[in-house]
Parts: C-alpha cells; structure tokens; sequence
C-alpha cells in the first residue's frame, strides 16, 4: 500500500460512519405521540348506617373486699378450740364461733365479782337502817348531828362501794363472753396464725378475715372519657344508681363474665396519671349467677366495661379512617373524592364513634391516599375484607 492510500483510509472510514448514520436517521420509524393514561386509586370503602349506640369505657382493676379486719382476741389465755373454718380460705357465717380460750379463770373472776356485789349489797342495806334510826333518834334529839353526818357518809359510801362491786361484776361477765371469739360479719379467711393449745394475748392479732356480702373494683378512667359515663362526681347530684358494669377474666379455663354497678367515685384526682378512680361493686360475688360459672375472687385481675350514655344517630368507623384534624374522605356520587370534617363523640383503639358530619348511605374511605386532592377520582370497592393489599397498593 502507498504512502497515499495509508492517509486517506481513515477519512474514508469516517466518511461510511457518517453515511451509515445519517441512512439509519432518515429511515427511523415515526412515533405518533399519546396523552400520558390517568392511574385513578382503588380504595375500600364502608358505607354509612348511623345507628343508636351506647358508649362504654374499658379499663382494668384488682378485686379487693369492701371489709378487711384482723381478728383479735380481747382477753389473754390458752385455745383450747378452733373453728374448722378457721383457716385460710375457710368461710364463715356472721356471728358463727371461731374460736374458744380457756375461760376457767375468767369464771372464777365472775364468781368472785358476784360475791363482792352481794357483801357491798349487805353493807348497803345496813347503812341505810343506821341512817334511818339516827334520824329518828335525831327529830327525838337524843342523836347528836355527828352522829347522824356519821350514818349519812356510811350509807353514801356504802352505795358507791355496791355500784364499784356492780361495775366489777358487768366487767367479769364481759371477759367470760369474750372467751369465745365470733365472726363479725359473713366473711372468708384470708390467713390464720393460731392453733389449739397456743397461749393468745389481748390485742395480739391471730387471723385475717374479709367480708363476702360483696366485693369491690377500684377501676382508673382518664378525665376526658367521664363525659361519656352517667357518673355523680358531686355527692347528691345525678342518679342514684351508677352506670352497669361488666367484668371479664381468664379464669379456672375459660372466660369468665360477672356484673356489677358503679357505687362511688373516689374525691382526688391521680396528679400523676390524670386518673380519676371510680369503685365498681358486685353483690354476692362467691355465688356465681350460672352453674359452672367461677366466683369472683379477692385478687383476681379483671378487664372491666363500663357502660355509658346512649347516643342516638352515632356511626361507628375504623380508627384508621379518620384523618388528621377530625377529617374523613367521602366519595361521592360520581366516585370523587370529598374531605369533611366530623365530630368525635369517642376514640377507641380500633374504632372511632362519630356523633355528627356523616349522613345514611355516604361512602367513607378505609383506605390510606398519598396525596389526596379534594374532587380527585376514585375507584370505590365495598369493604369486604378481600384484596386489601392490591387496593392499598393501588392507592399510593
């Protein structure tokens, strides 16, 4: 190859790339230009039935006695006798025995507090003969007046010794009575440190007992959810009776159910959890109203509903419905979407019951809009638990 040819290839080469280029430009297929497609969401909606509903307040406690005492034996000696209900979780009856100190010294101080009222009787009913004879002998004036001041101090002291010996006597028979300790109300036993032969002291404690006529659960509730229970937080105001409630538990194997009613509110405000406490009541609560059902034991943890006002043309919505600043969307009738505001009557976990903004028959939005454009088209689908994962993907 000469020295010529070696210049000019490239330039040639160059020439055919250029070429090549400009063949495949000119032959290139024609796109006819489109519209880009408008992606419209699917989302679930609920369609609205208002309805009258009753609100209710769920909160938690620990079931405790209305009574709880300690039995204490008001003299001093051995047991010779223990109830066998005497023990822990033993029932007892009100004024049954529960048990008996050896009472032989406590007779012996009767009798001898009998002996000492019948002497103080006699020395009574002597002095006032010589006091009734020196005043005889007096009005004679064959007494002298000390001899009378004399019979009227004997027969003043004389009384004061029969009401001293009177006293001793009812003192006696009170410490012979209380040989024999009695149950203060219907109650259980909680725990007992006593046994027959043991040497008991006055005011020394020997058994706890709690009474069973009912039962009692302190239940916390925040401030705001009070407006939506028929409570008297004054005393003498509102209704006499406090709003029903319901007590539930897992308990001996299954789900155990109780009723009850609000009896109190307690006066203080908890300054740190911004509770106020209200005291449910269950009457009778170790006789269970179903066979098989479980009594309602001290300690047990219990959730409680408490049942509040009713609220006529209430709806009730998933919380995940309701929007920022009380809002919801709506589509309407020609599948647009529509923001309104409503008003909350209650917020639950899950469900949100709202008192106004909605009418029979309006569509809400279940599901979540990225960005959401009042008059923006939707696609409605009814919420029946189905393709919810394709609808939300839809929707973002």
């Amino acid at each position: 190859m000469t020295l010529l040819d070696r210049r000019t290839l490239p330039f040639a080469i160059l020439a055919l790339g250029i070429l090549a280029t400009a063949v495949l430009i000119a032959t290139r297929p024609r796109v006819a230009p489109s519209p880009p497609e408008a992606r419209v969401p699917l989302v679930r909606v609920l369609s609205v039935a208002p309805e009258t509903l009753r609100l209710s307040v769920r909160t938690h406690g620990e079931v405790r006695p209305r009574t709880e005492s300690e039995l204490v034996p008001e003299v001093s000696g051995a047991v010779v006798w223990v109830s066998p209900q005497l023990v822990s979780g033993g029932f007892f009856d009100a004024g049954e025995p529960l048990l008996r100190i050896d009472a032989l010294d406590y007779e012996v101080a009767l009798e001898s507090a009998r002996a000492t009222r019948a002497r103080a009787e006699s020395d009574l009913s002597r002095a006032e003969r010589e006091r009734s004879r020196q005043r005889a002998l007096a009005e004679q004036d064959i007494a002298s007046a000390a001899r009378l001041d004399d019979a009227e101090t004997g027969a003043r002291a004389a009384r004061a010794a029969l009401r001293q010996a009177e006293a001793a006597r009812v003192q006696a028979e009170r410490n012979l009575a209380r040989c024999e300790i009695r149950a203060p109300y219907a109650g259980r036993v909680r725990d007992e440190q006593v046994d027959v032969g043991q040497f008991v002291n006055r005011g020394a404690p020997v058994a706890r007992i709690y009474a069973v006529d009912f039962a009692e659960v302190r239940l916390p509730i925040p401030d705001e959810e009070l407006a939506h229970l028929e409570l008297a937080l004054v005393p003498g105001a509102g209704s006499a009776e406090g709003p029903e409630v319901t007590l539930h538990a897992d308990f001996a194997g299954r789900r155990q159910v109780w009723k009850g009613r609000v009896v109190r509110t307690e006066g203080e405000l908890d300054p740190r959890t911004r509770m106020v406490h209200v005291v449910a009541r269950v009457d009778d609560p170790y006789r269970p109203a179903e066979p098989g059902a479980a009594p309602l034991s001290v300690g047990l943890f219990v959730d409680a509903e408490i049942h509040g006002r009713e609220l006529a043309g209430a709806v009730r919505i998933p919380r995940a419905a309701l929007r920022e600043g009380d809002r919801v969307f709506l589509a309407d009738a020609e599948d647009r979407l529509r923001i309104r505001p409503v008003e909350v009557a209650q917020r639950g976990r899950e469900e949100v019951v709202v008192q106004g903004g909605l009418a029979a028959g309006e569509r809400v939005i279940l599901s979540a809009l990225s960005v959401p454009v009042e008059g923006m088209p939707v696609r409605p689908a009814a919420d029946e638990g189905g393709a919810v994962a394709a609808s939300e993907e839809d929707a973002s």
